[in-house]
């Protein structure tokens, strides 16, 4: 349990659950989340992260489990009591007001006078980035990422102490989430404040978190630094959920259809596309094999490989200076170095 500059934990989770007709959408879940991490959940649709979020931010009331803030046990406490906010996909801005208005819209029901939420919002409009010529601008005459920004601003004004992120990116296009991200991860250093994010897109989590969570079936699976998750999963779900992955069974310690030992224990051996790479005459690595490329594709500055080889497909994922003499049909010896991969229980 991490704790906070007092001496208590700052956000903690204790054997939260909620069901809907019996069966558990959130089951039993226990964590605790340091103040002003940038803390992400993951998982399938289905998972229950958006239920887990919905809890923590007072619109679910759970069925068994407490919330506690700094100690306190904020559990039944009201949304609007709590000192948090929630940013959601749809964003729910007022389409009727301005930009300013916006972004003050809860200091004015709080009583707030005007010149108060005025100055307010400017202040807010310069963290997020928003000119101040924007202040009184409809806001249905803001583009898609300036209503983000805003969304944003609103989100921020009440000077909540964590922000809850309902997968606010995702209906925004490429391009335009790659710098958002990259914005957000910005504001929440220049705050400091506690992110609390769920998304289905495994880009944003890597990008912008200081850890994930991996959710399946109503519990978390794995919690960790993005980096430890991808290379060091510890399950076949979590490593196959966090991107493409070559999985080799294991049995009785030897790597089956290689007879080449891995492990003590049975399991599947996870190698990552980038792990695997061609062997010239000279070269050597722990377990090696012939293999056929059969297709290619470039992903930007790399190109991803399917490798025919052991009667399996095998993906294989190169820098673009390294890949540029393979062409589909080649065969040669592949392999890869047992460092590299990692094996988890069945």
């Amino acid at each position: 349990m991490t704790a906070g500059q007092d001496g208590r934990a700052f956000l903690v989770l204790d054997g939260l659950t909620r069901r809907f007709s019996g069966r558990p959408a959130v089951d039993g879940v226990s964590l605790s989340i340091p103040e002003g991490e940038f803390f992400t959940i993951v998982g399938p649709s289905g998972s229950g992260k958006s239920t887990l979020i919905r809890m923590l931010a007072g619109l679910e009331r759970p069925d068994a489990g407490r919330i506690l803030l700094r100690g306190a046990d904020i559990t039944a406490m009201p949304a609007n009591r709590r000192p948090t906010c929630m940013v959601f996909q749809s964003l729910a801005l007022f389409s009727h007001r301005s930009v300013g208005e916006n972004i003050a819209f809860a200091l004015k029901m709080r009583g707030v006078d005007a010149a108060t939420r005025r100055a307010r919002a400017l202040e807010l409009m310069e963290l997020v980035r928003l000119p101040a010529d924007y202040l009184d601008r409809p806001v249905t005459q803001c583009s898609g990422g300036e209503r983000q920004r805003v969304a944003l601003a609103r989100a921020l004004a009440s000077d909540p102490e964590i922000l809850f992120f309902d997968e606010p990116l995702s209906a925004i296009d490429y391009r335009l989430r790659k710098i958002l991200e990259m914005e957000m991860k910005d504001l929440h250093a220049r705050t400091g404040k506690t992110f609390l994010y769920i998304t289905h897109s495994l880009e944003e989590a890597m990008v912008m978190s200081d850890r994930i969570a991996i959710m399946r079936a109503g519990r978390i699976v794995q919690i960790g630094p993005p980096r430890e998750i991808y290379a060091r999963p510890n399950s076949r779900f979590v490593a196959e959920f966090m991107g493409e992955v070559n999985v080799f069974a294991v049995r009785g310690g030897r790597i089956e259809g290689l007879d080449r030992p891995a492990a003590a224990q049975s399991g599947f051996l996870i190698l990552r596309p980038e792990a695997l790479r061609p062997l010239g005459p000279a070269d050597h690595a722990d377990v090696s094999f012939p293999a056929r490329i059969e297709t290619g594709y470039l992903l930007g500055s790399r190109s991803q490989l399917h490798l025919s080889a052991l009667g399996r497909r095998l993906v294989a994922e190169l820098p673009g200076a390294a890949a540029a003499e393979l062409r589909p049909g080649q065969e040669g010896r592949w392999g890869f170095d047992l460092a590299d991969a990692v094996v988890t229980p069945e």
